[in-house]
């Protein structure tokens, strides 16, 4: 439970001011985004979740453009196409909302 507690130490330094950090962002799912929402489902079984995990990060290490913010084709769709990040148009193309869809079912017979 170490991580808790340097967690929770970061995030008093970030909200006291003493940290460099503005915010921090904290990845509940397990394994971080491998295992998050709109991936293969694991049905909790970690040994399936921990070797993804490792062919991916495995994969992307032998990369050669490994950050989106680097990478020439989307600094190319900024500069040609979307302006800047979060721009009007950025938003409107590659943001998502999400909501309840259990409102929207319509049932008919």
């Amino acid at each position: 439970m170490t991580w808790v507690l340097n967690a929770r130490k970061l995030l008093n330094d970030v909200r006291s001011g003493k940290s460099k950090y503005h915010a921090i962002e904290i990845m509940a799912c397990p394994g971080g985004c491998i295992g998050g929402g709109g991936q293969p489902q694991h049905h909790g079984k970690s040994e399936i979740l921990k070797a993804r995990a490792r062919a991916i990060y495995k994969e992307d290490s032998k990369k050669q453009i490994r950050k989106s913010h680097e990478n020439p084709y989307i600094k190319k769709l900024y500069s040609e196409y979307l302006g800047s990040p979060n721009s009007s148009l950025a938003h409107k193309l590659l943001h998502t909302s999400y909501f309840d869809k259990k409102k929207r079912i319509i049932v008919t017979q």
